[in-house]
Protein backbone atom coordinates (compact mmCIF):
# COMPACT_ATOMS: atom_id res chain seq x y z
CA UNK A 1 0.00 0.00 0.00
CA UNK A 2 1.31 3.46 -0.86
CA UNK A 3 2.31 5.75 1.99
CA UNK A 4 1.73 8.85 -0.13
CA UNK A 5 -0.51 11.32 1.74
CA UNK A 6 -4.01 11.56 0.35
CA UNK A 7 -5.15 14.78 -1.27
CA UNK A 8 -7.91 16.29 0.93
CA UNK A 9 -9.61 17.75 -2.15
CA UNK A 10 -10.33 14.22 -3.42
CA UNK A 11 -11.74 12.99 -0.10
CA UNK A 12 -15.22 13.22 1.34
CA UNK A 13 -15.86 15.14 4.53
CA UNK A 14 -16.03 11.91 6.54
CA UNK A 15 -12.78 10.63 5.03
CA UNK A 16 -11.01 13.90 5.87
CA UNK A 17 -12.14 13.68 9.49
CA UNK A 18 -11.08 10.03 9.77
CA UNK A 19 -7.64 10.72 8.25
CA UNK A 20 -7.17 13.75 10.49
CA UNK A 21 -8.04 11.64 13.53
CA UNK A 22 -5.61 8.88 12.53
CA UNK A 23 -2.73 11.28 12.01
CA UNK A 24 -3.51 13.16 15.22
CA UNK A 25 -3.58 9.93 17.23
CA UNK A 26 -0.02 9.17 16.11
CA UNK A 27 1.08 12.22 18.11
CA UNK A 28 -1.69 12.54 20.70
CA UNK A 29 -2.47 9.04 21.97
CA UNK A 30 -5.17 10.33 24.32
CA UNK A 31 -7.19 12.27 21.75
CA UNK A 32 -9.89 9.57 21.61
CA UNK A 33 -10.32 9.58 25.40
CA UNK A 34 -10.52 13.37 25.48
CA UNK A 35 -13.24 13.31 22.80
CA UNK A 36 -15.19 10.59 24.64
CA UNK A 37 -14.87 12.47 27.92
CA UNK A 38 -16.11 15.71 26.37
CA UNK A 39 -19.07 13.90 24.81
CA UNK A 40 -20.09 12.22 28.06
CA UNK A 41 -19.52 15.24 30.30
CA UNK A 42 -21.21 17.91 28.21
CA UNK A 43 -23.79 15.53 26.77
CA UNK A 44 -24.78 14.47 30.29
CA UNK A 45 -24.92 18.10 31.41
CA UNK A 46 -27.10 19.00 28.44
CA UNK A 47 -29.45 16.11 29.16
CA UNK A 48 -29.74 17.13 32.82
CA UNK A 49 -30.50 20.76 31.95
CA UNK A 50 -33.23 19.90 29.47
CA UNK A 51 -34.77 17.11 31.54
CA UNK A 52 -34.69 18.53 35.05
CA UNK A 53 -34.64 22.30 34.68
CA UNK A 54 -36.92 23.01 31.73
CA UNK A 55 -40.70 22.78 32.14
CA UNK A 56 -42.51 19.69 30.92
CA UNK A 57 -42.43 15.99 31.70
CA UNK A 58 -43.19 12.59 30.24
CA UNK A 59 -41.93 10.87 27.12
CA UNK A 60 -41.69 14.07 25.06
CA UNK A 61 -39.44 15.76 27.63
CA UNK A 62 -37.26 12.64 27.83
CA UNK A 63 -36.85 12.46 24.04
CA UNK A 64 -36.03 16.18 23.79
CA UNK A 65 -33.49 15.86 26.61
CA UNK A 66 -31.81 12.90 24.90
CA UNK A 67 -31.63 14.75 21.57
CA UNK A 68 -30.27 17.88 23.25
CA UNK A 69 -27.70 15.85 25.18
CA UNK A 70 -26.51 14.11 22.01
CA UNK A 71 -26.19 17.37 20.07
CA UNK A 72 -24.35 19.17 22.88
CA UNK A 73 -22.09 16.16 23.43
CA UNK A 74 -21.23 15.95 19.72
CA UNK A 75 -20.51 19.68 19.59
CA UNK A 76 -18.20 19.47 22.61
CA UNK A 77 -16.47 16.41 21.14
CA UNK A 78 -15.80 18.19 17.82
CA UNK A 79 -14.44 21.25 19.61
CA UNK A 80 -12.01 19.08 21.57
CA UNK A 81 -11.13 17.20 18.40
CA UNK A 82 -10.39 20.39 16.47
CA UNK A 83 -8.13 21.86 19.13
CA UNK A 84 -6.16 18.72 19.89
CA UNK A 85 -5.88 17.78 16.21
CA UNK A 86 -4.52 21.22 15.40
CA UNK A 87 -2.03 20.98 18.26
CA UNK A 88 -0.97 17.53 17.04
CA UNK A 89 -0.47 18.84 13.51
CA UNK A 90 1.79 21.62 14.79
CA UNK A 91 3.74 19.08 16.84
CA UNK A 92 4.30 16.95 13.74
CA UNK A 93 5.54 19.97 11.80
CA UNK A 94 7.78 21.43 14.51
CA UNK A 95 11.38 21.60 13.36
CA UNK A 96 10.67 20.59 9.76
CA UNK A 97 11.75 22.70 6.82
CA UNK A 98 8.72 24.55 5.44
CA UNK A 99 6.65 24.12 8.60
CA UNK A 100 5.88 27.85 8.75
CA UNK A 101 4.53 27.84 5.20
CA UNK A 102 2.26 24.92 5.96
CA UNK A 103 1.00 26.57 9.12
CA UNK A 104 0.11 29.68 7.10
CA UNK A 105 -2.33 27.61 5.05
CA UNK A 106 -4.63 27.86 8.07
CA UNK A 107 -5.25 31.52 7.26
CA UNK A 108 -8.78 32.08 6.01
CA UNK A 109 -10.14 33.95 3.02
CA UNK A 110 -8.73 37.39 2.42
CA UNK A 111 -5.12 36.22 2.75
CA UNK A 112 -2.72 35.29 -0.05
CA UNK A 113 0.36 33.22 0.80
CA UNK A 114 3.41 32.76 -1.42
CA UNK A 115 5.90 30.15 -0.25
CA UNK A 116 9.67 30.46 -0.50
CA UNK A 117 9.98 33.85 -2.11
CA UNK A 118 13.46 33.97 -0.56
CA UNK A 119 15.87 31.26 0.55
CA UNK A 120 19.48 30.37 1.25
CA UNK A 121 21.53 27.27 0.53
CA UNK A 122 21.28 26.47 4.24
CA UNK A 123 17.46 26.10 3.88
CA UNK A 124 16.55 29.40 5.50
CA UNK A 125 13.20 30.38 3.99
CA UNK A 126 11.11 33.51 3.66
CA UNK A 127 7.41 33.30 2.83
CA UNK A 128 5.06 36.16 2.08
CA UNK A 129 1.53 36.73 3.28
CA UNK A 130 -0.60 39.53 1.87
CA UNK A 131 -3.73 40.52 3.75
CA UNK A 132 -5.32 43.22 5.90
CA UNK A 133 -2.01 44.11 7.66
CA UNK A 134 -0.30 44.62 4.29
CA UNK A 135 2.78 42.56 3.44
CA UNK A 136 3.99 40.07 6.04
CA UNK A 137 7.38 38.45 5.45
CA UNK A 138 7.68 35.23 7.46
CA UNK A 139 11.12 33.71 7.93
CA UNK A 140 12.09 30.30 9.26
CA UNK A 141 15.59 28.99 9.79
CA UNK A 142 18.70 30.47 11.37
CA UNK A 143 17.76 33.86 12.91
CA UNK A 144 21.11 35.48 12.07
CA UNK A 145 20.93 34.61 8.40
CA UNK A 146 17.22 35.34 8.28
CA UNK A 147 17.61 38.94 9.40
CA UNK A 148 19.78 39.71 6.39
CA UNK A 149 17.45 37.78 4.08
CA UNK A 150 14.37 39.53 5.46
CA UNK A 151 16.03 42.93 5.12
CA UNK A 152 16.81 42.16 1.49
CA UNK A 153 13.23 41.08 0.81
CA UNK A 154 11.86 44.16 2.58
CA UNK A 155 13.88 46.43 0.26
CA UNK A 156 12.61 44.57 -2.81
CA UNK A 157 8.99 44.87 -1.69
CA UNK A 158 9.27 48.50 -0.69
CA UNK A 159 10.57 49.36 -4.16
CA UNK A 160 7.37 48.11 -5.80
CA UNK A 161 4.88 48.87 -2.99
CA UNK A 162 6.40 51.66 -0.90
CA UNK A 163 3.07 52.95 0.40
CA UNK A 164 2.05 49.61 1.89
CA UNK A 165 3.27 48.42 5.33
CA UNK A 166 5.77 45.57 5.46
CA UNK A 167 6.00 43.37 8.58
CA UNK A 168 8.74 40.89 9.43
CA UNK A 169 8.17 37.73 11.47
CA UNK A 170 10.67 35.02 12.40
CA UNK A 171 9.32 31.62 13.40
CA UNK A 172 11.06 30.11 16.39
CA UNK A 173 11.26 29.88 20.15
CA UNK A 174 13.92 32.52 20.79
CA UNK A 175 13.55 36.10 21.98
CA UNK A 176 11.51 38.20 19.57
CA UNK A 177 10.48 35.11 17.60
CA UNK A 178 7.00 33.64 17.17
CA UNK A 179 6.42 29.95 18.05
CA UNK A 180 4.95 27.89 15.22
CA UNK A 181 1.60 27.18 16.99
CA UNK A 182 1.09 30.94 17.50
CA UNK A 183 2.15 32.02 14.01
CA UNK A 184 -1.29 32.27 12.40
CA UNK A 185 -2.82 34.16 15.32
CA UNK A 186 0.18 36.51 15.45
CA UNK A 187 -0.19 37.35 11.76
CA UNK A 188 -3.93 37.91 12.16
CA UNK A 189 -3.31 40.31 15.05
CA UNK A 190 -1.05 42.61 13.04
CA UNK A 191 -4.09 44.79 12.39
CA UNK A 192 -6.01 46.10 9.40
CA UNK A 193 -3.93 48.62 7.50
CA UNK A 194 -4.92 47.81 3.93
CA UNK A 195 -8.45 48.03 2.58
CA UNK A 196 -9.86 45.05 0.63
CA UNK A 197 -10.08 47.17 -2.54
CA UNK A 198 -6.34 47.94 -2.27
CA UNK A 199 -5.29 44.30 -2.00
CA UNK A 200 -5.94 43.66 -5.69
CA UNK A 201 -3.61 46.47 -6.71
CA UNK A 202 -0.98 45.33 -4.21
CA UNK A 203 -1.06 41.74 -5.46
CA UNK A 204 -0.79 42.99 -9.04
CA UNK A 205 2.37 44.92 -8.18
CA UNK A 206 3.91 41.92 -6.45
CA UNK A 207 3.36 39.73 -9.52
CA UNK A 208 5.99 41.71 -11.39
CA UNK A 209 8.43 41.17 -8.54
CA UNK A 210 7.69 37.44 -8.34
CA UNK A 211 8.13 37.00 -12.09
CA UNK A 212 11.84 37.68 -11.65
CA UNK A 213 12.32 34.96 -9.03
CA UNK A 214 13.51 31.39 -9.65
CA UNK A 215 10.90 28.80 -8.79
CA UNK A 216 11.98 26.32 -6.13
CA UNK A 217 9.66 23.49 -4.93
CA UNK A 218 8.73 23.28 -1.26
CA UNK A 219 10.73 20.70 0.70
CA UNK A 220 8.84 17.44 1.05
CA UNK A 221 8.40 15.60 4.32
CA UNK A 222 6.01 13.61 6.52
CA UNK A 223 3.83 16.64 7.18
CA UNK A 224 0.13 15.70 7.46
CA UNK A 225 -2.25 16.90 4.79
CA UNK A 226 -4.56 17.67 7.71
CA UNK A 227 -3.42 21.29 7.86
CA UNK A 228 -5.21 21.96 4.59
CA UNK A 229 -8.00 19.41 4.92
CA UNK A 230 -8.53 20.10 8.61
CA UNK A 231 -8.86 23.80 7.88
CA UNK A 232 -12.20 23.09 6.24
CA UNK A 233 -13.22 20.32 8.62
CA UNK A 234 -12.62 22.16 11.84
CA UNK A 235 -14.24 25.38 10.66
CA UNK A 236 -17.37 23.37 9.89
CA UNK A 237 -17.19 23.69 6.11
Amino acid sequence: MSNTPLDPSTMSRRQQIVETFKMSRQVDKAIGWWMLGAFLLFGGAGFAVFYFLLPGSGTFALVMAIIAGLLIGLLAMMIVFSRRAQKAAYTRMEGQVGAGARALTMLRRGWTTEQMIGFTKQQDLVHRVVGPPGIVLVGEGNPSRLRALLASERRKHERVAAEYPVHEVIVGSGEGEVPLPKLVRHVQKLGRQVKPAELTELLHRLKALDAQRPKVPMPKGPVPTSMKGMRGNLRGR
